[in-house]
């Protein structure tokens, strides 16, 4: 084996950490409905597990990452806006995989404008929306790292003693058992029509 392939072999070992891609949707309203602070994170809820997230998913073949990530805040919530060019920041979770396995993921944030939310998007009821403010947002998301990004973008400071401990991702068993109870009670909601 040359000197080249061995190196190349060693990098890939080195890369196992994937990356995606995900918008952090923002406005500033003011009580008229006018922009203006103070600022509002729009988060979604993860299909699986249901938690806070921001909408996010894996980059895209001929789109640049930011518009893949902004193509992710169409799909997952419907909305639509301007997006920077450039991640704001990073952040590492643990993917869960229908397998149960788990992987490790990084994901670039590129921050977004909201200037509209559609009434029908490509993924509207499977996951919830709520817009929230910076401190809300940030206490809502279990991974430290974005609830600390969100903090930073949005220039407020959080408390020690409301930065609680990051609940950890659900089990592979506990997903398991959660998509078995969701198929369950669609089944009986079906045999009692």
């Amino acid at each position: 084996m040359s000197g080249k392939a061995g190196a190349k072999q060693g990098e890939g070992k080195r890369q196992a950490r994937r990356r995606q891609v995900a918008a952090l949707p923002w406005r500033a309203l003011d009580a008229a409905g006018k922009v203006a602070p103070p600022l509002e994170i729009l988060l979604v809820s993860s299909r699986e597990t249901r938690r806070w997230v921001i909408p996010k998913g894996w980059p895209m073949k001929g789109k640049a990452n930011h518009e893949a990530a902004a193509q992710e805040a169409y799909e997952e919530a419907g909305l639509q806006g301007r997006i920077v060019e450039t991640p704001f920041g990073e952040y590492p979770y643990l993917k869960r995989l229908k397998s149960g396995a788990g992987r490790d993921v990084t994901v670039d944030v590129y921050p977004l404008e909201v200037t509209s939310q559609l009434d029908v998007w490509p993924e509207k009821g499977q996951r919830s929306l709520q817009w929230m403010s910076p401190i809300e947002a940030a206490l809502a998301v279990q991974e430290p790292e974005l609830r600390d990004l969100i903090a930073r973008f949005a220039g407020v400071s959080l408390p020690e003693e409301e930065r609680p401990a990051p609940v950890p991702a659900p089990t592979p068993v506990r997903v398991a058992f959660q998509r078995l109870r969701r198929r369950v009670n669609a089944l009986w909601r079906r045999a009692r029509r």
